[in-house]
């Protein structure tokens, strides 16, 4: 039998907030071999005990990076549906994705070595950026959306658009393009 994971006390998921942090600014911004843990730690405010204690590898951190990126993008919708009109949540939830994706592409070296060594960090991905996409579609289309979308048809457009946008000249005119999405979101034939 297994017993559920207790929930952390809160000085301890402060610091493992702390560690996927400064892990993602590590990660995303120096190749991924020029990241020492113990500069995480470092950077994070805790001792390489307490990061080990989180994340027993390397390879654990960088994953669990990537997860808590993705959660927090698919965790958004709710909080932009309760905040905002279907249609603003939808086009927030969209510059998020676009965050997210600067996020991955930061880590894909890292990720790559996650990878090579078994881990799975995509996993699910897909199946939760379509819920999250699901849910702020069907909010919207009792509001003047299009009730016909296929969330991953949003889903592909969202990733070209991301791909444009990685240079960072870019971000205005991805933020156009975003709205030209929008607009063909609302057309009701």
């Amino acid at each position: 039998m297994t017993h559920p994971a207790r929930p952390l006390r809160a000085d301890a998921q402060r610091n493992r907030d702390r560690l996927l942090e400064a892990a993602l600014l590590a990660f995303a911004n120096e190749p991924s071999d020029e990241v020492t843990l113990e500069r995480v730690a470092r950077d994070a405010g805790v001792g390489i005990g307490t990061l080990y204690r989180h994340f027993p590898t390397r390879e654990a951190l960088i994953e669990e990076v990537y997860r808590a990126e993705l959660t927090r993008l698919c965790e958004s919708a709710p909080r932009l549906l309760a905040a905002l009109a279907p249609d603003a949540a939808l086009r927030a939830w969209m510059d998020a994705f676009i965050d997210y994706s600067a996020a991955k592409r930061g880590l894909a070296e890292a990720l790559r070595t996650v990878i090579a060594a078994g881990g799975q960090p995509f996993a699910q991905s897909r199946a939760r950026m379509e819920a999250a996409l699901a849910e702020l579609l069907a909010a919207g289309a009792g509001s003047g959306l299009r009730q016909d979308v296929d969330p991953y048809d949003v889903l592909v457009a969202l990733s070209s658009v991301s791909l444009w946008v990685s240079e960072p000249d870019r971000r205005a005119q991805g933020g156009r393009v975003l709205d030209l999405l929008m607009d063909g979101l609302r057309f009701t034939g």
